[in-house]
C-alpha cells in the first residue's frame, strides 16, 4: 500500500484542509503514517503568514535533501501558492507544488505523480468552487472544523492571504447544514465555522443568506451543543452577529475580531477598511449583550510608520477592551503585499521591544480577569487527561481552558474516559492563561 505524511503548518484553515487532503489521499488509496521516515509521499501543508513559518517548511525540506530518495515530496498551501514553481528550483526534490485553489484536482496531479511526473503545479486561482469532500478524516472525534468561505477580497496592506487563497467563494447553505447534520449524526457536538473572513459569507444559492442568518441555522442543528466561527473582519462584523448570540446558548459567547493596531491612522495605512471608533461600537455592541461574551484579538506592533504615540494608542486600546487574550505579533514584510513600498519601516529590534510591552500589558490583564472568575461554576466540554497533573483537560464556552479534577473519575486509568462530555465545573484557581477547578459530582 502506498503511504504518505502529512504535516500542517499555520491556521485552523490549513488545519481542516489537511484533513481533508487525508480524506482525500486514503479515499485513494494511500496510507497515513506517524513519521516522514515511513512515508513514499511526504506533504507540508504550509503557512506565509508571517516570514518564521515559511522558513520552517524550508527546512523541513532542507533535512531530506540527502535522505530523502525514493520519496515523493509535496508543499501545499500558501506557501506553494506563494513561491510557485521557484520551489522546484530551491528545493529540487519537491515534485508537487499545489495552492488550496486547486485541492480539488488533487485526484488528478496523484496520478501525474504515480506516472512519474516530478514537476506538478497546481497553482491557479481562476475558480469559483470551494475545497468540498465528504472524506474528510477528522482528528478529534468531538470537534469538527466546518469551511464555509475561502478566499478574501480584502486588501489588507501586510496580509498575502488574497494572493495565496484567491477571492472570497461561499458554499452554499444547504451543503453547510447537510454537513453539519451529518457530524451530529456521527456524534460530533462541538462545531468551528471556518473562513478567512468568515461574516463576509453570502449564500451563492437563492437563499442568499448572510453569515448570521447561516449562524443561526447552525445552531438549531439537533446534537450540536457548541458553535463557534472565526475569523471575522470588523468591516463585515454586524450587530446581527450578537443578537444570535444572545439567543441561542449553543452559539459559544466568544469572538475573536483581529483589531491589528489602536490608531487609526496606522489603520488606514494597513487598508483595514474601518478606523479605531467603528472597532470600539462593536466592542460597544458586545459588552452590552445579555451574555458574557469574550473577546480576542490579533495585534500586529511595528508597522510601517508606527510612532510612538501609534503604540501607546494600542496600549490603550488594550485596557480600554480588557481582551480575554490576544494573538500578539511582530510586523513582518510579506512578498506581493502593498506594505513594503511603504515608508519608515521599523528596526527589528524596536519591534521585539514594542511586542514584549504588549504582552506583559496583555499578561496582567488576563491575570485581573481569570481571577474574577474563581467561585463560578463553568461547563467544559472534557478535551483530555494530563497525566502530569492528574487533570483533565476542559474547555469552555468562552473557549478558556479549565483544568480540573473529578473525585468520581480521578482518571481514565480502569474508569470511564471522560472525552467529549460536558460537565459542570467550579473555578478554585485562576492563571493568566488557563483556569484550574474541581467537577461538581451529581
Amino acid at each position: 500500500m502506498k503511504t504518505f505524511y502529512i504535516e500542517t503548518f499555520g491556521c485552523q484553515m490549513n488545519a481542516h484542509d489537511s484533513e481533508k487532503v487525508v480524506g482525500t489521499l486514503v479515499t485513494e488509496g494511500y496510507s497515513q503514517v506517524d513519521l516522514p521516515e515511513q512515508a513514499d509521499l511526504i506533504l507540508y501543508n504550509t503557512c506565509s503568514i508571517r516570514d518564521k513559518a515559511e522558513q520552517k517548511v524550508f527546512h523541513r525540506l532542507q533535512q531530506f535533501k540527502k535522505d530523502g530518495k525514493g520519496k515523493i515530496f509535496a508543499v501545499l498551501g500558501c506557501v506553494a501558492q506563494q513561491e510557485g514553481e521557484k520551489i522546484f528550483e530551491r528545493a529540487p526534490h519537491v515534485s508537487l507544488v499545489a495552492g488550496s485553489a486547486s485541492y480539488n484536482k488533487l485526484p488528478e496531479m496523484l496520478v501525474q505523480l504515480e506516472k512519474g511526473n516530478r514537476r506538478v503545479t497546481g497553482l491557479s486561482l481562476d475558480t469559483e468552487e470551494t475545497f468540498e469532500t465528504p472524506f474528510a478524516r477528522r482528528d478529534n472525534p468531538h470537534r469538527a472544523y466546518i469551511t464555509i468561505i475561502e478566499g478574501c477580497d480584502k486588501s489588507c496592506a501586510y496580509c498575502v492571504v488574497p494572493f495565496t487563497r484567491g477571492p472570497e467563494r461561499s458554499r452554499t447553505s444547504e451543503s453547510v447544514l447537510r454537513e453539519t447534520r451529518e457530524l451530529a449524526r456521527m456524534g460530533y457536538t462541538d462545531v468551528q465555522l471556518l473562513g478567512q473572513n468568515v461574516n463576509s459569507y453570502r449564500d451563492p444559492s437563492p437563499a442568499g443568506w448572510d453569515f448570521s442568518r447561516l449562524l443561526r441555522a447552525v445552531g438549531e442543528v439537533d446534537g450540536i451543543r457548541r458553535v463557534r466561527f472565526t475569523t471575522s473582519h470588523p468591516r463585515d462584523f454586524v450587530k446581527d452577529i450578537i443578537d444570535a448570540i444572545d439567543e441561542n446558548p449553543v452559539l459559544c459567547n466568544h469572538v475573536h475580531l483581529p483589531v491589528q493596531s489602536g490608531s487609526s491612522a496606522i489603520l488606514e495605512r494597513m487598508q483595514r477598511l474601518y478606523t479605531r471608533d467603528q472597532y470600539m461600537r462593536r466592542i460597544e455592541w458586545m459588552k452590552n449583550a445579555r451574555r458574557n461574551i469574550s473577546i480576542t484579538t490579533d495585534i500586529i506592533v511595528g508597522f510601517p510608520g508606527e510612532t510612538e504615540r501609534d503604540f501607546e494608542e494600542t496600549l490603550a486600546l488594550l485596557e480600554e477592551v480588557e481582551y480575554d487574550s490576544i494573538f500578539g505579533f511582530k510586523y513582518s514584510k510579506r512578498p506581493n503585499t502593498s506594505a513594503l513600498a511603504l515608508a519608515d519601516h521599523i528596526e527589528e529590534e524596536e519591534k521585539t521591544r514594542r511586542l514584549a510591552i504588549v504582552q506583559e500589558k496583555q499578561r496582567a490583564i488576563q491575570i485581573r480577569r481569570n481571577a474574577k472568575l474563581v467561585g463560578i461554576v463553568e461547563e467544559a466540554m472534557v478535551e483530555g487527561y494530563n497525566k502530569a497533573t492528574a487533570q483533565w483537560i476542559g474547555r469552555t464556552s468562552q473557549n478558556r481552558t479549565l483544568n480540573f479534577t473529578h473525585a468520581g473519575h480521578p482518571s481514565p486509568d480502569g474508569g470511564e474516559n471522560l472525552a467529549g462530555k460536558y460537565l459542570p465545573v467550579r473555578v478554585t484557581r485562576a492563571g493568566p492563561n488557563s483556569l484550574a477547578g474541581e467537577a461538581i459530582v451529581q
